[in-house]
């Protein structure tokens, strides 16, 4: 059995995952870096970290994430930390109108799906020990018109089923709470970020650019931290500013002067 606190990273083989899984790794954790089909990308994440292992599972699938907390479990006796970052698919854009219901629901479904699965399994094994972290990766679109009712929509609904999770939990020493990007720059973003669209979100960001993976996982890192311990069913924005900026460039009346 492993003396290490155990945290599991679903969807940790690139993006957001990855960066929080070295993060993870870095502060004393044995690290399961979870993937689905990139085991390339997953198993040198895994090199990168003094104590980790990649593991396969398709965290939408009920019976593979079984076999995957049986197996942390039955190796490590433990699982402290989970968090939920698997990405899905891209999300239908467009009008409402245009998006058939069989595209909006299956955005749902796969967003729900993973963490759903992953928190049943998950959820008995910190309350035996009473106590866990739990943090699900979220966005901030769950708040904006992004031309997609779908992917916003997923987004809101995570953000609820945390807020419920975060309830059944509390009286178990178990902490829920969701991190929501803004704009960052990721390999899964890369494919739907034009120019114009990663200029938008640098102009509005306190940093000038868009977020790295790496702005993501510390803060994910911190919340598992003890120092935290109090905090639980929050939604934190991680998002440079962006509300604040876009309302300066964008929503200043006339008779204002221009921001400096």
């Amino acid at each position: 059995m492993n003396d290490k606190q155990v945290a599991l990273v679903s969807g940790a083989g690139r993006g957001i995952g990855a960066a929080t899984a070295r993060e993870l790794g870095r502060l004393g954790y044995h690290v399961i870096v979870n993937y689905r089909s990139d085991a390339e990308s997953a198993e040198l994440v895994a090199k990168e970290v003094d104590a980790a292992q990649a593991i396969q599972a398709d965290v939408t699938d009920e019976a593979q994430v079984t076999a995957l907390v049986d197996r942390v479990v039955s190796e490590h006796g433990r699982i402290d930390v989970l968090v939920g970052n698997a990405n899905t698919a891209a999300p239908p854009f467009g009008p409402l109108e245009q998006v058939p219901w069989e595209a909006f629901a299956a955005k749902l479904s796969a967003e729900l799906a993973g963490v759903y699965h992953l928190t049943r399994r998950v959820l008995p094994v910190m309350r035996h020990r009473r106590s866990g972290r739990i943090v699900y990766v979220s966005a901030t679109a769950a708040k904006l018109v992004i031309g997609s009712a779908a992917h916003s929509t997923a987004k809101a609904a995570l953000n609820a089923f945390a807020w419920q999770v975060a309830g059944e939990a509390i009286r178990d020493g178990i902490t829920v709470n969701v991190v929501a990007p803004g704009g960052v720059g990721t390999d899964a973003t890369a494919e739907v970020f034009n120019d114009g669209v990663r200029r938008h979100f640098g102009e509005r960001s306190v940093t000038g650019t868009l977020l790295r993976p790496q702005d993501l996982a510390r803060p994910i890192a911190a919340l598992v931290d003890g120092a935290f311990a109090t905090v639980t069913g929050q939604v934190i924005h991680v998002d440079g500013g962006y509300p604040l900026l876009s309302q300066l460039l964008d929503g200043l009346p006339a008779q204002f002067p221009s921001a400096p």
